[in-house]
């Protein structure tokens, strides 16, 4: 039996990570610039821009429901970079893991947060 482990027809192993971070990254920061959108059509289409009207601006739930997306976007954007800079330059295992665990519980405790502020306007 021949060794096929070559050509279009080879057998690719791995983390798979590549293809799927790159188009989440993609969508995250797609999801980011069109919040930046909104948010500069509602300065800008704003009939006064004082601490009332934008405060009035994120009391509406889509508002929370879209600035919190939109920091999940970011929290997952920042992961997938952070853990890739783990991966490429940390070479010890147990560093690069405590590495990655550490800022994994960092980025949930900023989603938390995040939380935490926008409902409690």
């Amino acid at each position: 039996m021949a060794n096929n482990n070559i050509g279009p027809k080879r057998l690719v192993v791995g983390a798979h990570y590549g293809l799927k971070d790159w188009l989440f990254q993609r969508i995250t920061a797609v999801i980011m610039a069109l919040y930046t959108v909104v948010l500069l059509v509602a300065f800008l289409l704003a009939p006064d821009r004082s601490y009332e009207s934008w405060a009035g601006l994120f009391a509406n739930q889509w508002m929370k429901i879209l600035t919190f997306l939109s920091i999940l976007s970011l929290l997952y954007h920042a992961w997938i970079g952070v853990r890739d800079i783990w991966m490429d330059y940390v070479k010890p295992v147990a560093v690069r893991l405590t590495l990655q665990v550490l800022t994994a519980l960092w980025l949930i405790g900023c989603a938390g947060y995040a939380a935490q502020i926008l409902w409690r306007v």
